[in-house]
C-alpha cells in the first residue's frame, strides 16, 4: 500500500474511533454514518457520502452498489452497526473495489463495544497468471 493510501486510511480509522469512544455501542448504522461525516470534515477530508458505484459489464451499464463513503476518491469506507460481522459484509466491500477498481477499502462495525476494523484489499492484475 501506497504512503498517501496508508495515511488516508490512518486517518479514516482515527475518526471512527473518535466517533465510536463518544457514542459507544447502540445506536443505528445512520447515526455512525452521520458523525463520522463530522469528523472526516473537521479533518479536512475529502469524501463522498452514499457514493454511487456504477457496475459496467462489456462496457454497459448493469448496476451499481452505494457505498457509504469513497475518502479522498481512492478508499471506500462501509459502516455497519451488527454484533458481529460475517464474510459477506466483507464480500461487499470486495464487490464495491472490483466495481470502482479501488484497491482498498475499510469495513468499520460500531455494533460492538469495541470498534471492529477490517481492511479489505483487493489487488486486480489482468496480467497476472493464475
Amino acid at each position: 500500500m501506497d504512503a498517501k493510501r496508508k495515511r488516508i486510511s490512518e486517518r479514516v480509522i482515527g475518526c471512527a474511533f473518535e466517533v465510536s469512544n463518544t457514542l459507544g455501542a447502540g445506536f443505528l448504522e445512520n447515526v455512525y454514518e452521520n458523525a463520522l461525516a463530522v469528523e472526516f470534515a473537521r479533518a479536512g477530508m475529502d469524501f463522498d457520502r452514499q457514493a454511487v458505484l456504477p457496475v459496467s459489464y462489456k462496457g454497459e451499464l448493469i448496476g451499481q452498489y452505494v457505498a457509504d463513503f469513497v475518502v479522498e476518491q481512492r478508499l471506500i469506507v462501509e459502516i455497519k452497526a451488527l454484533s458481529r460481522l460475517v464474510l459477506e459484509h466483507e464480500a461487499q466491500v470486495m464487490n464495491y473495489l472490483k466495481a470502482t477498481g479501488l484497491t482498498v477499502g475499510l469495513l468499520l462495525n460500531f455494533g460492538t463495544p469495541r470498534l471492529g476494523v477490517r481492511r479489505i484489499v483487493w489487488g486486480h492484475d489482468d496480467n497476472q497468471a493464475l
